[in-house]
């Protein structure tokens, strides 16, 4: 056997080990990584149980979907010219709608993600999340590098690998042993 044979044996049975070893930790590292930053966003949307902080309307109103100044690509949702929207218009009240909904699923999918429960359904929702955020809200080259593209490669590791051996989808048979 050549030396490099021997080293390329002694690599691979290293780094299986280090992998067996660190990968459950390193999963469980994503899952909580990133269920901080959506958790975190979902709360400062509420002032207590089911009472929504009715400040952040006025942000999905004219922070997201009607800037000023206009950011180009973004979704636009008000007039134009006036920037302001139609009063009582029922776009308002999807706006609305849409702001309950985000507090809602950002505290939601978090939760499942820390607990590892419905792991992959929850990664998929948050990647939908940063889609949309980095596609209609926010589409600037800037934000897709910090932060939207770690976001999404983050859920796109727990959406592809799963949540690991540290979860409830594990324990309850969702997710199947690897060893």
């Amino acid at each position: 056997m050549s030396v490099y044979s021997k080293f390329v044996r002694f690599y691979r049975v290293l780094f299986d080990k280090v992998s067996h070893w660190l990968v459950p930790f390193v999963l469980f590292g994503f899952r909580l990584q990133i269920a901080n930053v959506f958790l975190a966003s979902g709360l400062s949307k509420w002032n207590g149980f089911f009472q929504f902080n009715a400040d952040k309307y006025d942000l999905f109103l004219y922070e997201f979907f009607c800037p000023d100044p206009i950011r180009p690509g973004a979704l636009l949702l008000c007039n134009p010219d006036t920037l302001d929207y139609e009063p009582g218009s029922a776009m308002i009240g999807f706006i609305e709608f849409l702001a309950v909904m985000a507090g809602v699923v950002e505290v939601a999918l978090p939760i499942l993600l820390i607990v590892g429960l419905l792991s992959r359904f929850a990664s998929i929702g948050l990647i939908g999340m940063t889609l949309f955020i980095q596609l209609a809200v926010f589409p600037e080259w800037g934000h897709w590098v910090n932060p939207a593209s770690w976001w999404f490669g983050a859920l796109m590791v727990l959406l592809v690998f799963g949540p690991g051996k540290f979860s409830l989808d594990r324990f309850i048979g969702l997710e199947k042993k690897s060893e």
